[in-house]
């Protein structure tokens, strides 16, 4: 005869986390990617979080720690340089808050902005996007300014002119009003990722005011006194 439990045993989960931030990383990745067209290369296999930035194709690396003394070798990792930036976007006229690698921010120096670096047309250049850097050349390819760049330079190489297709997050062809819907519902994300990073700025500078305010002495050492006025311990 099996034994049930009379009364329901509830869990409790000591987490301060959003849902929606706790969710793991594929179930996030599907959910930002429903409906973008697909990403010929598909997500990273190997460094997840290369999925929500532009990482430029790196990821973790791991070696050996050697001593110079007795040549023993220890096992370490070198974590790619990611910083979290606010990068000018011309054709959505705003800032854009992105997870972005020390290369690739060179890169988009150099290129002359984050659009041109997202609209690269090369392969390295896709493959490097990443599915970040993907789902951010859809939004900016949907921009009425990027449409006119590239019907002005069709124009300047003699070819007819393409009939206006409006692609949606699904990867097909919609109307002008649900590619509207589309995109401010892609904008409201961006805007949310905003939010939560600056809360998570403004926690950061908090804490580090408190660990000052700990009050006066905190972590000051204390003057040694000479041997002839330390007290004496009678044993």
């Amino acid at each position: 005869m099996a034994f049930r439990c009379p009364f329901r045993i509830v869990r409790r989960t000591f987490t301060t986390s959003n849902q929606q931030q706790a969710r793991s990383a594929a179930s996030r990745l599907d959910h930002i990617h429903k409906a973008i067209p697909a990403y010929h290369y598909g997500p990273s296999p190997w460094y997840k979080q290369s999925n929500f930035g532009l990482y430029g194709s790196t990821r973790i690396q791991f070696g050996n720690k050697v001593s110079e003394k007795n040549e023993i070798k220890t096992r370490r990792k070198w974590r790619p340089n990611i910083r979290s930036k606010r990068l000018w976007s011309e054709s959505l006229n705003r800032f854009i808050r992105v997870k972005v690698h020390a290369r690739v921010l060179r890169t988009i120096d150099k290129v002359g902005g984050l659009d041109e670096y997202l609209l690269g047309d090369k392969a390295a250049r896709i493959k490097d996007l990443g599915m970040g850097g993907w789902a951010l050349r859809w939004r900016i390819m949907s921009t009425d300014a990027v449409r006119e760049r590239f019907r002005k330079q069709r124009a300047e190489m003699g070819l007819p002119a393409l009939e206006e297709e409006r692609i949606g997050r699904h990867g097909h062809v919609v109307s002008g009003e649900t590619l509207k819907g589309e995109i401010k519902e892609y904008d409201r994300e961006l805007e949310d990722e905003e939010q939560r990073a600056e809360r998570e700025d403004v926690e950061d500078v908090q804490e580090g005011d408190e660990d000052e305010n700990l009050g006066p002495g905190f972590m000051e050492e204390e003057p040694v006194q000479p041997a002839d006025e330390r007290p004496r311990v009678n044993m």
